[in-house]
């Protein structure tokens, strides 16, 4: 299969991965062949790239981090307890929604218990192709990206369990938050501005007493907009004032949000998003967990299409965990755009003289 921005695919096209929706529900099978109807509706509901069946590109296969029975419960979960607090944000007291922690642990048990099976994966874009909820998506993302990290720096069963509940829950306090300002397709003002990061602290306050949730989560919530150098939000805390859970979820939060495709930006693709995470390497960033990120980030995610130095064309089959920037590509055209009668695999590990020259797998090509 390979990975193409919906706007390049056409009807009669067959999907190669499955659609869910929001609740975990599939909507649409692998197999199902794309209408005009159909692609429109799923740009409108915010899926802008689609895993595509191409017989040249047959045993290309995006691993799946989470089993589909994962995928459903953490979104059901996400869904259950997000919800629970939109509708009753002025009735929240202590031991309210006792449930709370109990289910979200019970999520990263199984989130856990997936990755465990798959200790050396590589961070990719997210396969689970989701319409309708940016933020239930993200959450889940940010907490299996983070438990990634957790698990590659060496952290306990604990400790990884804390940290993931962290992550899953570190937007909680945008229940709080107006939709009006939550989904504006454009520039917030500068009020508007100033509600939003209010989020930060009331995830905090609807954590902070929540049972068996552990108070350094909540501290995640609220601290996850922190930056080295004191430009973040809310307490413009700095260096080791910010807690290292709430450091791996920032560098996280914003890698996820960069390469998601939001109402009012399309998305990066992941080697933009880890330059310009670098950028603030050291000031907003913690250098050392940069580096971790970096060497667990497929930057070119199998299936995306690729253009070589050579001027040949490919789609990204397999990654070099040790060397992430230079995949197996199954190179599909000649130097002249033809393509191959039989399509080759070229291992840029052991071919140093050809580079990836340009990508065009996402909404940002569009």
């Amino acid at each position: 299969m390979r990975m193409l921005p919906i706007s390049l695919c056409s009807p009669g096209m067959k999907l190669g991965k499955r659609i869910f929706s929001a609740e975990g529900v599939v909507l649409l099978a692998e197999g199902v062949e794309l209408t005009a109807s159909l692609i429109r509706r799923l740009d409108d509901k915010g899926i802008h790239y689609l895993y595509i069946d191409d017989p040249r590109t047959e045993g290309i296969e995006a691993p799946q981090l989470l089993s589909d029975e994962t995928q459903r419960a953490a979104l059901g979960t996400i869904r259950s307890v997000f919800r629970d607090l939109v509708d009753a944000p002025g009735k929240r007291h202590t031991g309210m929604y006792p449930y709370v922690g109990r289910s979200v642990r019970q999520v990263m048990h199984l989130v856990m218990d997936d990755l465990q099976r798959n200790r050396d994966a590589m961070i990719m874009l997210s396969n689970l192709l989701t319409v309708d909820h940016y933020l239930y998506m993200h959450s889940l993302n940010v907490c299996v990206y983070t438990t990634l990290l957790g698990m590659a720096y060496g952290y306990g069963t604990e400790e990884l369990t804390t940290l993931g509940m962290g992550a899953l829950l570190h937007d909680v306090g945008k229940t709080q938050i107006s939709t009006d300002v939550l989904l504006k397709p454009d520039g917030l003002s500068d009020a508007e501005y100033e509600e939003m990061q209010r989020h930060a602290e009331r995830g905090y306050y609807l954590l902070k007493d929540e049972p068996n949730i552990p108070l350094v989560a909540a501290h995640c919530a609220f601290q996850h907009h922190e930056r080295l150098n004191g430009t973040g939000y809310p307490r413009r805390l700095t260096g080791d004032q910010i807690h290292p859970y709430a450091k791996w979820i920032g560098i996280v939060d914003s890698y996820d949000a960069m390469t998601s495709y939001r109402i009012y930006k399309n998305a990066m693709l992941p080697h933009q998003a880890v330059e310009t995470l670098y950028a603030g390497s050291g000031t907003l960033y913690d250098t050392a967990m940069l580096k971790y990120f970096r060497d667990k980030v497929a930057i070119y995610p199998i299936g995306i299409t690729v253009k070589l130095s050579s001027g040949q064309t490919g789609v990204v089959m397999d990654i070099n965990s040790a060397c992430a920037h230079r995949p197996i590509v199954r190179v599909l055209t000649d130097e002249a755009g033809q393509d191959l009668k039989t399509p080759y695999e070229l291992d840029l590990s052991k071919q140093l003289s050809v580079m990836i020259t340009q990508v065009d797998a996402g909404p940002s090509e569009r």
